[in-house]
């Protein structure tokens, strides 16, 4: 293979170096195999990226060695590639935002394997439009896990929410509520907190949110702490750095039946077999987007008819 690869991407040629570096070196995929992979997959991704800040988790030499996040846009990027300047603590941080296929190829040519994303979106960077419940399990059995999420689904849909489900392709799942951006982050986080809380109080003996791992005792941990200002996570159908090349995928609540559901169900070279099957299940999920504010108020009632959790 040459040292140079040229990718055309609509409009946009993207050039790929060492086109042939070894990105997962137990499957023998490369640095052109993962920007294929982004290339073919960008139809169904790219739509879950738009407008939002996006921080980069980049493997220059293949998994085999150390990574590294980065979420300033370096300044040998291409001029074509959306950036967004937000506000942090003392002082303000330079993202990149992926609104189309060739800046997802580009970042795939930077060795940027997994896109993490923003909560929010660029234009309304502190009204977050997701809350996301991150089911880490704490042990091998993945069935807690499963009915983590069930909960956690029938007390949302109890409060007019619409949850959305995702293998996150690591360890556990993600279950994701769209919302209408009318909140600030602390209230979302105050909500999420909430809304897990109660759950793991209807199930101590496997489900907590504890956050030292210490004092978990093998539950699986409700974590709801990516809702916060600049917390990201990682995107719908990015790859993750681990053997196999597992992907984050949206599954429909059905599929937490499928016995052989798992975090890392589907990869680089099965997850095109999935897509021919069936739509994304993701494809409504900012139609569906609801308001906070009387989903905080049925939970208060919710925990007042219960006597509290």
């Amino acid at each position: 293979m040459p040292e140079h690869l040229e990718v055309k991407v609509g409009s946009r040629t993207v050039d790929v170096s060492n086109p042939s570096k070894v990105m997962y070196p137990d499957d023998g995929i490369t640095k052109a195999d993962v920007v294929d992979y982004y290339r073919r997959i960008a139809d169904h991704m790219v739509r879950h990226l738009r407008g939002r800040p996006l921080m980069m988790e980049r493997y220059p030499d293949g998994i085999s060695k150390s990574g590294f996040y980065q979420k300033d846009v370096p300044d040998y990027f291409p001029s074509w590639i959306r950036r967004v300047t937000v506000g942090k603590s003392g002082g303000s941080v330079t993202h990149v935002v992926c609104d189309d296929a060739a800046t997802l190829v580009y970042l795939a040519a930077q060795a940027c394997l997994t896109p993490h994303v923003w909560l929010s979106r660029a234009d309304v960077a502190e009204h977050p439009d997701r809350v996301v419940f991150d089911l880490d399990p704490g042990g091998e059995d993945f069935a807690p896990v499963r009915d983590a999420a069930r909960s956690l689904d029938k007390i949302l849909r109890s409060l007019e929410l619409v949850p959305y489900l995702q293998t996150t392709g690591s360890r556990g799942l993600h279950v994701v509520v769209p919302l209408d951006h009318g909140a600030r982050f602390d209230e979302v986080r105050a909500f999420a907190h909430e809304v897990a809380s109660g759950v793991a109080a209807a199930d101590p003996a496997r489900l907590t949110v504890e956050q030292r791992k210490a004092r978990r005792g093998g539950r699986v941990y409700i974590d709801v702490m990516r809702n916060g200002y600049a917390q990201t996570v990682v995107a719908p159908y990015a790859l993750r750095p681990l053997g196999g090349a597992p992907v984050a995928t949206p599954i429909d609540w059905r599929e937490l039946d499928n016995s052989r559901l798992g975090p890392q169900r589907y990869r680089m070279k099965t997850i095109f077999r999935r897509l021919g099957r069936r739509a994304d299940p993701w494809a409504r999920i900012d139609r569906d987007a609801r308001p906070l504010e009387p989903a905080r108020r049925r939970l208060a009632a919710l925990w007042t008819d219960a006597g509290g959790h």
